[in-house]
């Protein structure tokens, strides 16, 4: 840029002062500083506009090899499923050759035989007997504690009259 020093700006004024005049001097001197300003923010705006296209630019260029990432690796992990659910499907055919009859269970047989599993096991790891149980009156079935409540609540009574 060009070097401006102390003793050029002193020649500088000092011709300005012969050609322009001591009366239009400070009008001119204040109208060249604000048309200086205007030029150096008008720079200062171009420059910040063209770092940002830049940062855009740089952002359009990451969200594309990120979304090129996740593409691939959706496609590895599609693969991978694909691939162990054709070994599944393989493995599922041949046990199925090797039974030698289909089994025919219903749902109602399934699920007898849960509730029949779980009356054992709770029959197996109670610490008390049933027959006592019954007997001394423990409780068969659980009840919450609201309904604990309304069954104990006091009934209300209809508001009487003095008339």
């Amino acid at each position: 840029m060009i070097d401006l020093g102390i003793s050029k700006l002193a020649l500088i004024g000092v011709v300005a002062l012969i050609v322009i005049g001591p009366e239009k001097l400070p009008k001119v001197a204040r109208m060249a500083g604000t048309l200086l300003g205007r030029a150096q923010r008008y720079i200062s705006d171009v420059k910040a506009e063209v770092s940002k296209e830049i940062e855009l630019e740089e952002l359009r260029k990451m969200q594309k090899d990120v979304q090129e990432a996740a593409q691939n690796i959706e496609q590895s992990v599609s693969a991978s499923l694909q691939d162990a659910e054709n070994e599944l499907r393989s493995i599922e055919r041949d046990a199925q050759a090797d039974l030698p009859t289909p089994f025919s269970v219903t749902q109602a047989q399934v699920s007898e035989k849960a509730k029949d599993f779980r009356r054992k096991r709770l029959a197996k790891t109670s610490a008390v007997p049933g027959w006592y149980k019954s007997r001394h009156g423990q409780r068969n079935h659980i009840v919450s504690g609201s309904a604990r409540m309304a069954r104990h609540r006091a009934k209300a009574r209809p508001p009487v009259s003095f008339f």
